[in-house]
């Protein structure tokens, strides 16, 4: 039989989506797709009964009964090849510290000791997925980010993310770079959203969303908030897009749903620095994330 499914899961500071995919053929299986959206920093029980049933349920719908794996993308700092979360004092996951995620999800879902869990950070996910999605970028350069609650990032060299050597920063992370009076991911995130919004006006909104409806009302300083962060984001990556030779940026995560009210910004410093490549946006970066997922069951050794 020509089939071969795992599960894939994306989860994130705020939701988990769940999807089957048959890995032979790169194809979400009809109705397996499923979200939650959760708090993170809810008991580690909590967390994983939410997680639980994200995947029960997806795995009931695509009506499926060999699942061969599990793929999982998640937020860095994370140990992916033991499992362990590293994520500590980031505003999310604030019980997982030190945990081995791999075992909890085997204990969780009564899964045997031997059956494959891998892990693989978010953006490289992502940015793998885009490549499965876009045979150009096959043949490409590649980098792709995700803007979120963190900045994620990736270098991929025909098809293989390249997390070493010069090209790149140390472990193709960007999110901890310095800038500015901190860190990249100070800025570029929706907590550096959200911080020049209180900054410039003094009102301190709930989230992301909040500040992106008040864009699309028209709201002056909101919007000068998100074109701030284009040009942010060009500044911390236009170093390593000349060092890595990039070719093709693609952007993804929940604030690219936000790109009318930044990717001018981002394009228009890139061209002030004669920075000419090929800049797009994810049209459905989740799928992208469980498709980028679901392949580390084909290289699996």
């Amino acid at each position: 039989m020509n089939e071969n499914y795992a599960v894939g899961i994306d989860i994130g500071g705020t939701h988990i989506t769940v999807a089957v995919i048959n890995i032979l053929d790169m194809k979400v299986i009809d109705f397996s797709l499923h979200k939650e959206c959760f708090d993170s920093n809810m008991p580690v029980e909590k967390v994983m009964a939410v997680w639980k049933k994200a995947i029960e349920i997806s795995i009931r719908n695509s009506k499926v009964e060999n699942i061969q794996g599990m793929a999982i993308c998640m937020p860095g700092p994370f140990d992916y090849e033991s499992g362990i979360c590293m994520i500590k004092d980031q505003s999310k996951y604030e019980h997982f510290y030190d945990l081995n995620v791999r075992d909890l999800l085997h204990e969780t879902l009564n899964l045997s000791s031997d059956f494959p869990i891998l892990f693989e950070n978010d953006a490289v996910c992502f940015g793998k997925g885009e490549v499965f999605k876009n045979a150009e970028n096959l043949s490409k350069k590649v980098m792709a980010v995700t803007l979120g609650t963190g900045l994620g990032a990736c270098f991929i060299d025909k098809g293989v993310s390249i997390s070493t050597g010069e090209s790149v920063p140390q472990d193709g992370e960007i999110w901890n770079l310095p800038y500015k009076n901190g860190i990249a991911e100070d800025y570029v995130s929706v907590r550096g959203l959200l911080n020049n919004y209180k900054s410039l006006t003094g009102k301190k909104l709930n989230n992301g969303l909040e500040l992106f409806n008040l864009a699309v009302a028209e709201d002056k300083i909101a919007i000068q908030v998100f074109e701030e962060m284009g040009e942010d984001l060009a500044l911390v990556v236009l170093s390593w897009l000349e060092k890595f030779g990039v070719e093709s940026f693609i952007i993804g995560g929940k604030i690219a749903n936000a790109s009318e009210f930044f990717l001018n910004s981002f394009n228009r410093k890139l061209k002030e620095n004669s920075i000419e490549i090929t800049v797009s946006i994810s049209a459905d970066n989740e799928i992208a994330a469980l498709l980028g997922a679901a392949s580390l069951l084909l290289t699996r050794d």
